[in-house]
């Protein structure tokens, strides 16, 4: 028996190491596959947002667009409260010249703070204003009138009267810009004068002495006032002595209706005197006016 043939490299074929070991080969008799790749691994979602907690220990709801809108809202109403209780606070301790120097340098207050004061009185059973209208549409259309303190003229809107509406600010050329101690009015050219919550100011008693030269003889001076302010019970003036005062002007009170519960109305009467002018400048400055309690909004 022939011994095994040995190669030309003398010696039997050894296996190389490493990584041909486990390397893979086509067959040469067929075409395999190769071994399938490994299926990707699932994209993992992102974490999920850590909500904050609420005092209890829950998780708190996230807001609703619909309550943030709510919420933006009330802000609005807060920050507009708050300026005009501090626009009616200037108007109640200040005098009548410095409130219309302060609206004439920015016109743009007086608008905020109507706004406010429309929203106070929206919450008012009954609206003195509208008293008056009523008053007037029932006595003569042909009274000439003097609306101090006009706001939005509603009197002049309302009635069939001529009327002289008068204010700090005026955005309707109806309305006569001024100081309500010193009109452009002519004096004794008015029938009717009013006085619809708009006795504010320090010097509030020289707007019922302009009042009292634009009236006609027989003249009405009618007022509207806030019930508080007239209690002295509650630190507000007393209403006989606020009469009094009045009627010393030269005035007699016909009537005052305190049947609402926020305002109080007075209805005086002026008298036919022949006084010199000098002669009703003493009276005025004699007379002991009772410092009327501002009106002022809390704040909130």
């Amino acid at each position: 028996m022939e011994p095994p043939h040995e190669s030309a490299a003398g010696g039997r074929k050894r296996r190389r190491r490493g990584g041909d070991r486990n390397r893979w080969k086509p067959s040469s008799s067929s075409q395999q596959e190769p071994p399938p790749a490994a299926a990707p691994a699932p994209l993992s979602s992102p974490p999920a947002k850590r909500r904050r907690k609420d005092g209890t220990g829950q998780a708190a709801a996230a807001p609703k667009r619909g309550n943030t809108s709510s919420l933006l809202e009330k802000m609005r109403a807060r920050l507009s409260g708050g300026h005009f209780r501090m626009l009616n606070e200037k108007l109640y301790t200040c005098s009548g010249q410095d409130a219309f120097d302060y609206f004439k340098n920015d016109p743009t207050l007086f608008d905020v703070y109507h706004t406010g004061y429309r929203e106070q009185m929206s919450h008012w059973p009954e609206q003195p204003v509208n008293v008056i209208i009523n008053w007037l549409k029932r006595h003569n259309a042909s009274w000439t009138v003097a609306d101090f303190g006009c706001g939005n003229a509603a009197v002049a809107k309302n009635v069939e009267n001529k009327v002289f509406s008068i204010d700090l600010v005026s955005d309707d050329p109806s309305v006569i810009a001024c100081d309500m101690a010193h009109t452009p009015l002519e004096s004794s050219s008015v029938d009717v004068a009013i006085f619809c919550l708009s006795l504010m100011g320090t010097n509030y008693p020289n707007y019922l002495e302009e009042a009292n030269r634009v009236l006609n003889p027989s003249g009405w001076l009618v007022i509207a006032e806030v019930r508080s302010r007239l209690d002295p019970n509650n630190g507000g003036a007393d209403p006989e002595k606020f009469s009094k005062a009045i009627i010393q002007l030269g005035f007699s009170l016909v009537s005052k209706d305190e049947k609402n519960k926020m305002f109080i109305l007075f209805y005086f009467k002026k008298k036919c005197l022949t006084m010199p002018l000098q002669e009703k400048s003493k009276v005025a400055k004699s007379i002991d006016w009772p410092q009327l309690k501002p009106c002022l909004y809390k704040r909130r």
